[in-house]
């Protein structure tokens, strides 16, 4: 309509009306262009919302986990210094006190990662929809370290985890796991988390099988050196977590609101 009214006007030669119907054409044109910006960058801003919205949600579960992480390392570090403080008799404990201990320097923790939205945003060249610049620096910091499958490996690969496997036997293993294993930690609940494994515990065993089970642990050569071993790795793993990656800790724990 438009176009044929103006090739009528330049056939007319009526230059007026030429040039008011070429300044109609280009402002719609401009406002349209202006319309599909505005719409993109709406659709842009919506998605952006709902992204950082999932990616903070994600990170508070990371949060958690995190000083799950260290709160578990730190108890299993625990059983492993009594019992080597055992073995040299620094501080005696009693036949059941020292499986016990023993067997939570076997235990190790790792936790399903909570990246769905972070591996999204990756594969889809989207992460840059996260403007916040702490929330989007914390998601690459913590879900692109390889500290935390270091740690696990460590602790499934421990010499004492097979010690004590080849050396006592499945029943006192299961009443181990039974009555001083972990305890279940609701996600989200940094209250439960502590002591999950450090906690006061006995075994219910018959003395004669508790002092069996002993003796034949204390009696493998390499037990010292596996607790030693398991005891260092311990150590660096928790001041790696708490020093070495000080500002995710501190990023990770302001985006759950839990500031020190």
């Amino acid at each position: 309509m438009i176009l044929r009214r103006l090739s009528q006007h330049m056939k007319n030669q009526n230059w007026f009306a030429v040039t008011l119907d070429f300044v109609i054409v280009v402002t719609g044109v401009f406002i349209g262009l202006q319309m599909s910006n505005w719409n993109d960058n709406r659709q842009t801003r919506q998605r952006a919302a709902v992204f950082s919205t999932r990616l903070t949600q994600d990170l508070r579960y990371e949060a958690w986990a995190y000083e799950y992480l260290i709160a578990y390392n730190k108890d299993v570090r625990a059983g492993a210094k009594a019992a080597l403080d055992s073995l040299s008799g620094a501080v005696p404990l009693s036949d059941e006190q020292f499986l016990v201990n023993a067997y939570r320097a076997t235990q190790y923790k790792y936790s399903d990662r909570g990246r769905a939205t972070y591996d999204e945003l990756i594969s889809t060249g989207d992460i840059g929809l996260i403007y916040d610049d702490k929330l989007r620096t914390t998601a690459i910091s913590i879900f692109s370290t390889t500290l935390l499958d270091v740690i696990a490996e460590e602790g499934r690969e421990a010499p004492i985890r097979e010690i004590f496997r080849r050396k006592v036997s499945a029943d006192v293993q299961h009443v181990a796991l039974e009555k001083c294993g972990d305890r279940f930690s609701p996600i989200g609940d940094y209250e439960a988390i502590v002591g999950s494994l450090a906690y006061s515990c006995t075994l219910d065993l018959a003395p004669d099988e508790i002092a069996a089970a002993a003796n034949l642990l204390r009696a493998d050569e390499g037990l010292t050196e596996a607790l030693q071993i398991r005891f260092s790795d311990l150590e660096t793993a928790i001041t790696d977590l708490e020093k070495v990656n000080m500002e995710t800790f501190g990023n990770l724990r302001a985006i759950a609101g839990r500031q020190p």
